[in-house]
Order: structure tokens, then C-alpha cells, then sequence
């Protein structure tokens, strides 16, 4: 299992007139949690589709429990459970500054090649990149 946490400070323009974050940018800080983690064990999203694979999400779900707010830091966890074969789970969860559970949900990636669209294996790059986390 993959576990891996990033920060951030809710903006401005993610609130609406109540200072409170639009359910929208949800699905935006699951996507900044899913590609630091990506980052973090070694390879970017940019390097994995220059290396011929794109990922492109194929299901999205989301819990709301409370609201983040305007210059609140958030706490994104993310959990990978399983090695992928051609579908990637990402399960997320999102707390406020004082470890309140604001959301929650996951997505599910797919890996094509880039050229064709065809749906493929998890790329060899990237099992070596999971290898460590999980039995292959």
C-alpha cells in the first residue's frame, strides 16, 4: 500500500462569495495530491507520457462532509491499495487544518498509449516505480 500526503492553502478564487471552496476544486486537489504522489516515487506525469502512456481518468467520486474555506491549509491524503493493471485507484481524503474529514473519494485512471488510445498494461517504468510497495 501507498500512503503520501500533501499540503496546501485554499485560494481566493477556489471560494465562492461565502469564503466557502466550490465543490469542483475537490476533484482539482485530488488531481495535485495524485500527481505529487507520482512525483514522489519518482517520475512525473510529463515523463510518463513522454515515455508513450497517458492516464486519463475514466471515474471520479466524492464525498462532502464540511466545507474547506478561503486560506484554510488542507491536508490531501492519498492511498494506493493495489498494484494497477490497467486501471489505477487513487482514494483520497481531505482534512482542515484542525484534522477535521472534509471529503473523501477516489478516482480510477486508466493507462492507454498515447499514439493508439488503446487501453495497455501498466507500463514497465512504472511497476518498477511500484515495485517496492507492492508484491510483482
Amino acid at each position: 500500500m501507498i500512503v503520501h500526503e500533501t499540503e496546501l492553502r485554499v485560494q481566493y478564487y477556489e471560494t465562492d462569495q461565502m469564503g466557502v471552496v466550490h465543490h469542483s476544486n475537490y476533484i482539482r486537489y485530488f488531481e495535485v495530491g495524485r500527481t505529487e504522489l507520482i512525483r514522489r516515487l519518482g517520475m512525473s506525469y510529463r515523463e510518463l507520457e513522454d515515455s508513450g502512456t497517458v492516464m486519463p481518468i475514466t471515474n471520479v467520486e466524492v464525498r462532502y462532509f464540511y466545507p474547506a474555506r478561503y486560506d484554510e491549509m488542507i491536508r490531501i491524503k492519498i492511498v494506493v491499495k493495489e498494484m494497477p493493471k490497467v486501471r489505477m485507484v487513487f482514494h483520497y481524503e481531505i482534512y482542515n487544518e484542525t484534522g477535521k474529514l472534509l471529503a473523501d473519494g477516489s478516482t480510477t485512471l486508466a493507462f492507454l498509449n498515447k499514439e493508439t488510445g488503446r487501453p495497455q498494461r501498466t507500463p514497465e517504468v512504472m511497476v518498477r516505480l511500484l515495485s517496492g510497495y507492492f508484491d510483482v
